[in-house]
């Protein structure tokens, strides 16, 4: 994987088992996977890093059958989840872990090359400071999701925990995504643009807050929000990963402001289905235009 893509994704396959008041169901998981289904419908050239079972692999082809090009490490088992979600607050749920695909190395990523790289980890344990260090040293921008590094399996259940890298990770990070609850547990605030500017005095450049009606990006002393518009509610899980992923493919070529207003018209696209966005370009724009011209 040496050719130059718009933009890579990272980090472990999930096989997610969500349950909410309504009902219980498995789907193919993981933030590249997510991610990889809204850059290239958007048109990017994109690849994935991930590792998974080979019972799994069905998600490869089909992020393959979109032009994704696709490096896999096949492992023994694959990362199991359990997503469980006891009311309709988004921000609100417990995740417990009950198998994991492993770590990422640095020569994995030695050779690849992106305008954005985004690091989509379920868990510390899968991406470590030397990973982030080599993939700091690429020409592109370095994105990551903080859940990537705030939580840890702790006997079977993902939690946050401080950790003693965090200053050397964040500021090799140029965009960060954090969702409510996470903002919070990184500054001690639940004001959403203290915790932003708090958030990007550790180093990135751009804040990407998601909470549970839409998401808050802040950019040099800027704050741009956009509220999410689905009709119902259904795909909960991978809310924050459809939306840095939309962010970051909108963002290589549009304004911050654009990009946020991307990024929330998809996502609300996204929570109306189980699973990763399948819709069109099409059907965002229109959207964009039923709802979010007509506030502005």
């Amino acid at each position: 994987m040496k050719n130059s893509y718009d933009i890579i994704f990272i980090g472990n396959y999930t096989k997610d088992t969500i349950i909410t008041p309504e009902n219980k169901l498995v789907v193919n998981g993981g933030a590249f996977n997510y991610g990889a289904n809204v850059a290239a419908r958007m048109g990017l050239k994109v690849a994935v890093i991930t590792r998974l079972a080979e019972e799994d692999f069905e998600v490869v082809k089909k992020l393959q059958k979109l032009g994704v090009e696709t490096l896999v490490k096949i492992t023994p088992q694959s990362t199991c989840l359990r997503l469980e979600y006891p009311t309709s607050n988004l921000d609100q749920r417990t995740i417990y872990v009950t198998s994991f695909a492993g770590s990422f190395t640095p020569d994995e990523v030695k050779d690849i090359q992106a305008k954005a790289i985004v690091i989509g980890a379920s868990m510390r344990e899968e991406v470590s400071l030397e990973v982030v260090k080599e993939l700091a040293k690429k020409q592109g921008i370095l994105a990551a999701d903080i859940q990537s590094f705030l939580r840890i399996n702790d006997q079977g259940k993902l939690i946050p925990r401080e950790w003693t890298e965090k200053l050397s990770i964040l500021s090799l990070i140029k965009v960060l995504k954090t969702d409510a609850v996470e903002a919070e547990i990184l500054t001690g605030t639940s004001n959403l643009q203290e915790a932003a500017q708090q958030i990007a005095k550790f180093g990135p450049e751009e804040v990407v807050i998601t909470h549970r009606n839409g998401v808050l990006v802040y950019v040099k002393g800027a704050f741009y929000r956009e509220n999410f518009f689905p009709q119902k509610i259904i795909g909960r899980s991978g809310r924050g990963d459809t939306c840095i992923a939309a962010y970051m493919a909108k963002r290589l070529n549009a304004s911050p402001q654009e990009s946020t207003l991307w990024a929330a018209a998809v996502t609300s696209l996204k929570l109306e289905v189980n699973g990763p966005f399948h819709h069109s370009i099409k059907q965002v724009n229109q959207l964009i235009q039923s709802k979010y011209q007509k506030i502005r």
